[in-house]
């Protein structure tokens, strides 16, 4: 079993009590739940300022979401308990991504740039749950929602903190109005 390192990353969110022996319904950030979530594994719950580890009883992939059992959470009224909380792991604990791809927490805080030069903003998170990857970028006028995909996102610089954008026509102004 893995001790926690002074770094912990986030690979999920417990969104609900899931029926009543116990389980909770995580919504995942992690392309990895087969692992991440089987039955053995180990996870941090953190919440109210404090990690607690605990092990994974069951889990089953349902509609993008992950049912997930939790030993010592046996009850509707202790998962309940749970809602909110973020799962975690030691960040020793991931695994090294093919060129092209990156892990959410290193996306989070990158500036948004569009192709001409203009800020846009920094990414303040990425919604996994809608098909398409979606950076939610704190515009000036708003938020700003801008699908991650190669069509758009053209250049992803980790050194410079950067992500150069192609953005559609309008795409940029379309959602500050619409927040």
């Amino acid at each position: 079993m893995a001790e926690p390192s002074a770094e912990m990353i986030a690979i999920g969110r417990i969104v609900r009590p899931q029926g009543n022996r116990g389980e909770v319904v995580v919504a995942s950030s992690t392309d990895f739940g087969d692992e991440r979530f089987q039955p053995g594994a180990t996870v941090w719950i953190e919440r109210d300022g404090r990690s607690d580890e605990v092990e994974i009883t069951s889990s089953r992939e349902h509609d993008g979401r992950w049912v997930v059992g939790l030993s010592g959470v046996a009850t509707i009224d202790a998962a309940e308990l749970l809602r909110g909380a973020e799962l975690k792991i030691p960040a020793d604990l991931l695994h090294a991504l093919s060129p092209g791809r990156h892990y959410v927490h290193d996306l989070i805080g990158l500036q948004v740039v569009t192709e001409a030069g203009e800020p846009v903003g920094p990414v303040r998170d990425v919604q996994l749950d809608t098909g398409v990857p979606l950076l939610v970028v704190t515009g000036r006028a708003g938020e700003v929602l801008v699908p991650f995909t190669d069509a758009i996102c053209r250049d992803v610089d980790m050194a410079a903190k950067r992500i150069v954008i192609a953005p559609p026509e309008g795409l940029v102004e379309l959602n500050q109005r619409a927040r």
